[in-house]
């Protein structure tokens, strides 16, 4: 698929979801996205960055928690305008609109320059892009040398048990929860599980480490969180 198709995909996936979106979020991680995000962020502000980069903002559910744990100001950039609004209006809301900025762009072509950033994070993004080395390496251009880089994304529990029952999950309870919640949510129900499973085939997690050193990402940690649901991982620019 190239990036286009991607783009385009992912943004009629997510066009029918804004006002649910930390609804659905908390039902694919099994309640566990709140956590999984504050395990994420506490790698990506450990130096106190004044300036962060989050990518695949969504609803700024990800930069709502930057600026209330540190004096940054965020920049939330995502493909789906849908989404962005209804960030903004949460924003708004919380009377953020001073310390974060929302932007429409892509993570496979950024429109900020070389070393803008002290800081990036990204959520749930790669299965999203045609070329996931390549995308890192656009991500890696805007931190400044030793700035962190943090991420979130969906994972494949390790254990065979495990496995199992996530693989039921996924596959049955999943979509069937979101037909009662509307077709939108039946797409991505039904599309998630096998999303994932497809992404490790394709870049298993030794791949995407190695994917993070060529990106030029030093000190590269792995976390996998909640039986291997979820899995943060981040790193250092070099420099």
């Amino acid at each position: 698929m190239s990036d286009e198709r991607a783009h385009t995909f992912a943004r009629q996936l997510f066009a029918g979801l804004p006002r649910r979106y930390d609804l659905l979020a908390e039902l694919l991680s099994f309640g566990q996205n709140r956590r999984w995000r504050r395990a994420m962020v506490d790698h990506a502000i450990a130096a106190q960055p004044a300036l962060v980069l989050d990518v695949a903002t969504g609803t700024a559910g990800v930069a709502r928690q930057l600026v209330d744990r540190t004096t940054a100001r965020v920049i939330g950039i995502d493909l789906s305008e849908p989404m962005l609004r209804e960030g903004a209006a949460k924003v708004a809301r919380a009377h953020l609109d001073d310390r974060i900025d929302m932007v429409v762009g892509s993570a496979v072509q950024l429109p900020f320059v070389d070393g803008a950033f002290d800081a990036l994070t990204f959520t749930y993004l790669l299965r999203y892009v045609d070329d996931p080395p390549a995308t890192l390496r656009e991500l890696a251009r805007v931190v400044k040398p030793g700035g962190n880089i943090a991420s979130l994304e969906f994972f494949v529990p390790p254990n065979r048990f495990w496995r199992m029952w996530w693989w039921l999950y996924t596959r049955t309870v999943l979509p069937l929860a979101g037909g009662l919640a509307g077709r939108s949510w039946w797409r991505v129900g039904r599309f998630l599980g096998p999303s994932i499973s497809g992404h490790y085939r394709d870049q298993p997690l030794p791949s995407t480490v190695d994917a993070w050193l060529a990106a030029g990402i030093d000190d590269v940690g792995v976390r996998v969180m909640s039986l291997g649901g979820g899995l943060v991982m981040w790193g250092r620019k070099r420099g």
